[in-house]
């Protein structure tokens, strides 16, 4: 059993997206694997990117999603976890979040655990997402996408995950927007100096634009087999 945490540079980088297409690779592989949220706002009942998830891999919901093992905490209203649940008068509670996933971990070979937003996310004033990974070690997938913008935050995540100690485990880098090759290239080359800059020896898988994401399969053997 192996669990790899999912986190993009900040949020709208396509990590629900990069979570649910490495699910299907590894699905399609014939290998036993679930996908995990962290946590959920501005969602009511199954966690939305839970859903997103399950549709990539084109298969029904388990019966964990409907458990709410794979994401036990959803929130209405869409903000940071911290105060989103404030607003609820309720409260992240680690330890259960933990046993989710020891619960996912004793059923499926692989857990692709997504986490919120960005790398250093508040889950409470005093706790970050930063925090838990810190303590967790598992090994981490980034997302960084084509936007403006993603070089500068690419680079201060991989700074802070060698300054913590954060194992990485490869890069993904989301090709969508794409609006220039240029942009396009140029990133890779900048993401592959500064991952060996920083003592990362971990591959770089790229997610090319599909029209349906639903027909879409992308190779990720650099980061499984």
């Amino acid at each position: 059993m192996k669990t790899y945490f999912v986190s993009g540079i900040d949020t709208d980088t396509g990590k629900t997206y990069a979570t649910g297409l490495m699910a299907k690779y590894l699905y399609i592989n014939g290998k036993s694997v679930i996908t995990q949220k962290f946590a959920q706002t501005g969602c009511k009942g199954i966690s939305e990117d839970i859903l997103i998830h399950r549709n990539i891999m084109g298969v029904e919901l388990f019966d964990v999603d409907r458990k709410g093992i794979t994401c036990p905490f959803v929130f209405d209203y869409p903000a940071s976890p911290h105060l989103a649940a404030q607003m609820q008068n309720e409260k992240i509670d680690i330890h259960k979040i933990s046993t989710s996933t020891k619960i996912l971990n004793d059923s499926f070979e692989y857990v692709l655990f997504e986490g919120v937003g960005g790398l250093n996310v508040p889950i409470t004033l005093d706790y970050s997402l930063l925090d838990f990974l810190q303590e967790k070690k598992y090994p981490l997938i980034l997302v960084t996408s084509s936007k403006l913008g993603s070089i500068n935050h690419t680079l201060l995540s991989l700074e802070i995950l060698k300054t913590r100690q954060i194992p990485l485990h490869g890069l993904i880098y989301n090709h969508y927007p794409a609006k220039s090759n240029f942009i396009l290239n140029d990133s890779i080359q900048v993401f592959q100096h500064y991952l060996k800059k920083f003592g990362f020896d971990c591959p770089i898988v790229e997610i090319p634009i599909f029209e349906n994401l639903e027909n879409s399969e992308v190779d990720f053997s650099q980061f499984f087999f």
